[in-house]
C-alpha cells in the first residue's frame, strides 16, 4: 500500500510517501514561500527520486484542517486535481491529530497548537505513549483557557506547533502544571505523519472521493466575519434611522 501525505496547513508545507508501514521519501520546507509555488514541485520531485509513477499511488492523505484558510486550500486543490485526474481517494486527516501523531512514546499529554491568531490557538489533547488516542478533539480556544484547563488535570505536556512561537511567554507565565517544548525534528507539521496516519485511515476504510474532499476551518474566514459585521452594523443604522419594522 502506498500513501501520498501532503500538510499545507500552516507556513510548513510538507510531502511524502509511506509504503506499507515505511516511510520512503519526505520533502519538507518551513519558509515564506505560497504553497502553490511549492507543493506540486515537491511532489514532482519526490516522485522522480523513488521513480515511480503517481498513478500508482492508492490514496491521498491531506491535512484537512484547521489552520490557514489560504494553505488549506492550495493543499485542498492540489489533492483534489490529482485524485480527479487519477482517480485515486481521499483521506481527510486532522490537521491536530497528524502534528500529534509525530510523538510516539510520549509520556505525557501532548498538546499541538496552531497560531489562529488573537491570542488563540487550534489545538488538542492526545496520548501516544502505546497507542494513539484523543483525549480532546482539535478546536479552536484562547490561551487563558487552555493553560487552565492543563492545570486542573495537573499532568505533564508536551507543546508543538507555531503556537509556541507566538504563544510561548504566555504558556511559560500561566502553566503550574510541569511542560516542555518538543524539539526542532517533532515541532511541526509533517507530511510523514499526515501520509502515516492516513494509510491507517484508509485502511479503516475512512476514505472520501475528490470531490467530495472539502477542509475543515473551524471558523468562519476573515471576509465572511467582516461581511456579517458589516450587515449587523448595516441592521443596526436602518434600527436607528427607524428604517427597519419589526413585526410581533
Amino acid at each position: 500500500m502506498r500513501i501520498l501525505g501532503i500538510e499545507s496547513a500552516a507556513l510548513t508545507a510538507s510531502v511524502a510517501v509511506v509504503t506499507d508501514g515505511a516511510l520512503t521519501a519526505e520533502y519538507t520546507l518551513n519558509m515564506k514561500k505560497t504553497h502553490s509555488q511549492t507543493l506540486l514541485p515537491m511532489i514532482d520531485g519526490m516522485m522522480k527520486m523513488l521513480d515511480i509513477d503517481i498513478s500508482s499511488v492508492d490514496a491521498i492523505a491531506v491535512s484537512g484542517g484547521p489552520g490557514s484558510f489560504t494553505g488549506l486550500r492550495i493543499g485542498a486543490a492540489t489533492a483534489k486535481g490529482i485524485g480527479l485526474a487519477m482517480e485515486i481517494p481521499l483521506v481527510h486527516v486532522p490537521t491536530i491529530d497528524a502534528m500529534a501523531y509525530t510523538l510516539y512514546g510520549a509520556s505525557a499529554l501532548i498538546c499541538p497548537m496552531l497560531d489562529a491568531r488573537r491570542r488563540q490557538v487550534y489545538t488538542g489533547l492526545y496520548r501516544y505513549e502505546d497507542t494513539f488516542t484523543v483525549v480532546e478533539p482539535q478546536r479552536m480556544t484562547t490561551i487563558d483557557r487552555l493553560a487552565g484547563e492543563l492545570n486542573r488535570r495537573g499532568e505533564k505536556v508536551i507543546f508543538l506547533g507555531d503556537g509556541v512561537d507566538t504563544c510561548g511567554d504566555e504558556i511559560r507565565a500561566r502553566m503550574t502544571a510541569p511542560f516542555s517544548f518538543a524539539p526542532a525534528p517533532s515541532n511541526r507539521q509533517r507530511g510523514a505523519a499526515v501520509a502515516a496516519l492516513g494509510e491507517v485511515m484508509f485502511r479503516e476504510g475512512k476514505t472520501v472521493s475528490a470531490m467530495e474532499f472539502a477542509p475543515d476551518y473551524l471558523r468562519k474566514s476573515q471576509a465572511e466575519r467582516e461581511r456579517e459585521l458589516a450587515e449587523a452594523r448595516g441592521e443596526m443604522d436602518k434600527l436607528a434611522r427607524g428604517i427597519v419594522v419589526r413585526e410581533d
